[in-house]
């Protein structure tokens, strides 16, 4: 084996050992901080994730203060691992998304990745598809788009030997009202991230033969 396919296997190892160890933890260590350097590397990275059309509607509120991971405590019904966490991540969905149309697909023009002719295309049947949908439609984009970048924070963390747990148990309302996000955003999820205190739970998972289908999917 060349030392190229060496490197490789052991890319790819490390990257199936990242998934494999990720777990949904919910007692963390409250002495370990995610300095704000690294947290941002954190959510670069998990912006590499696709979404429709470059849109990018993900919008990430880090609440890592303990006086607001307090205020947030009640708004989270008391879970515990809101203080505990070096941090909370609210993973929020702008709905007007395509207002940064122009400056997405101008930075692919800078770049040398797309025609400047082809940019402004885009951006004019963009701006006019995406303004003009319906809200249900919309909100499927956004929270599909939502999801997307959620798994994708909780593997960098993961890879940078940290651990996360998605959390949909919190009053949306009171966030929104509490930490002033206006109607323009739809929250998706929040995120819990820190050292570990206690491992997270193994699971099981149902075999794939009943999950996964070839071709036809079986009649009920």
């Amino acid at each position: 084996m060349s030392n190229s396919q060496n490197s490789e296997k052991i890319e790819q190892q490390l990257f199936l050992d990242v998934i494999r160890e990720r777990r949904s933890v919910r007692s963390y260590d409250p002495n370990v901080q995610i300095s704000r350097e690294e947290m941002t590397e954190i959510l670069e990275l998990a912006t590499l994730a696709p979404s429709s059309s470059n849109l990018q509607p993900w919008r990430f509120l880090v609440i890592d203060t303990p006086e607001l991971k307090e205020k947030l405590l009640p708004i989270a019904f008391n879970q515990q691992q809101v203080v505990e966490a070096s941090a909370v991540i609210a993973v929020l969905g702008d709905l007007k998304s395509y207002q940064k149309a122009e400056e997405i697909y101008g930075q692919a023009v800078e770049a040398g990745f797309m025609p400047i002719d082809t940019a402004k295309s885009f951006i004019e049947r963009n701006v006019d598809m995406y303004s003009n949908l319906p809200p249900e439609e919309t909100l499927q984009i956004v929270y599909t788009d939502g999801g997307l970048i959620s798994m994708q924070l909780m593997l960098v963390a993961r890879s940078k030997g940290y651990d996360t747990v998605p959390m949909h148990g919190y009053d949306r309302a009171k966030l929104f009202e509490t930490f002033g996000i206006s109607e323009q955003y739809v929250p998706v999820m929040i995120i819990a991230i820190g050292k570990a205190m206690k491992p997270g739970h193994p699971t099981t998972r149902l075999p794939i033969e009943d999950v996964a289908f070839f071709n036809e999917f079986p009649s009920e």
